[in-house]
């Protein structure tokens, strides 16, 4: 007879999760400092095998906290620079013919790799936009009728520039749901930035990061935040604050169905991160606005009179009854 697994202990597998994310969250405040706020955030999102939208403008850090994550993890780290004129097939990879042997083989892009920054992604054409919904929502890609799957944990962190607008093509709503969360870094606190110029003198720091843990590890991280419970009073209290963006006069289009379920493991990510196996409402109040504001179009009244989708989001969820 085969034994059953053997079970461990949740306050054990507290503490080792815990002792993962300060690892990550420790390495990763040696080139990004002051932001400890949104590298949990970002971390939360890596649980949840998730991606990341960075509205942001040129020089805070964007790339190289992509980059410091790729090495944090041991993982493969590629980057694509979006302009008008890249095609899918650079991104996603193509069938080559292979006169030797007469048949086509597929060359992997830049998609397949565990952290992919898709820098500036508003600058490219819609076609080349929606080459990544495949990839974003399924984890893999289709490429002549066959599909190829990407080696877990794929994570992507798409930038774009909030100031400028010329030549570029704003992410339409299917391409932003597909993002667990919207954040920004912005600029350094001033004490931070005054340290940051009075001790960069030396090669940059990204050259003697080592990894603090593996990709097997974040893999296996990402498999206990779906052990996370989410009891019933506690998902109703998630549903009835998507429900409200959906019936508030000012919002055209609330929440989706993917946008509840991506709030939903973003809950449980963050749920496991504070050392739990079970999520509170605290946890939803949170993530409401990184998770959901991306998420509204706004209606055309509203979004001429300057509604600020974040500020509508906090003022949903504070009006939407806390369970008891």
């Amino acid at each position: 007879m085969s034994s059953s697994p053997v079970k461990v202990p949740v306050t054990e597998r507290a503490a080792v999760v815990r002792a993962l994310v300060s690892r990550l969250v420790g390495n990763l405040e040696h080139v990004i400092r002051g932001k400890r706020e949104s590298l949990e955030l970002v971390l939360c999102s890596v649980a949840a095998g998730g991606h990341v939208l960075l509205e942001d403008v040129p020089g805070t850090g964007k790339t190289t906290l992509a980059k410091a994550l790729a090495l944090s993890i041991g993982g493969s780290f590629k980057r694509v620079q979006f302009t008008p004129d890249l095609l899918p097939t650079d991104i996603v990879g193509a069938s080559i013919f292979n006169p030797q042997e007469g048949s086509f083989r597929f060359r992997a892009g830049p998609l397949f790799a565990n952290v992919l920054i898709a820098d500036e992604i508003n600058r490219a054409s819609p076609r080349t936009q929606s080459a990544l919904l495949e990839a974003l929502s399924e984890g893999q890609v289709t490429v002549d009728g066959q599909t190829h799957v990407l080696s877990p944990p794929f994570l992507c962190i798409a930038t774009q520039n909030p100031v400028e607008f010329h030549g570029t093509y704003p992410l339409p709503e299917a391409s932003l749901d597909r993002f667990a969360v919207q954040l920004s870094l912005g600029y350094l606190p001033e004490g931070e930035e005054r340290t940051l110029l009075m001790t960069r003198s030396g090669p940059p720091p990204l050259e003697g990061m080592k990894p603090v843990c593996t990709v097997e590890e974040v893999v296996a991280l990402q498999q206990q935040v779906q052990e996370v419970k989410l009891e019933e009073s506690v998902a109703d209290y998630l549903l009835r604050i998507v429900q409200a963006t959906r019936g508030n006069p000012s919002i055209r289009l609330g929440v989706s169905t993917r946008g509840a379920l991506l709030y939903g493991r973003m809950a449980r990510a963050r749920a496991l991160m504070q050392g739990r196996d079970y999520v509170l409402p605290e946890d939803l109040k949170a993530l409401a606005v990184p998770v959901l504001a991306h998420r509204l179009v706004l209606d055309t009244r509203a979004r001429y009179a300057g509604a600020d989708k974040r500020a509508l989001t906090k003022d949903l969820v504070g009006g939407v009854p806390v369970p008891r």
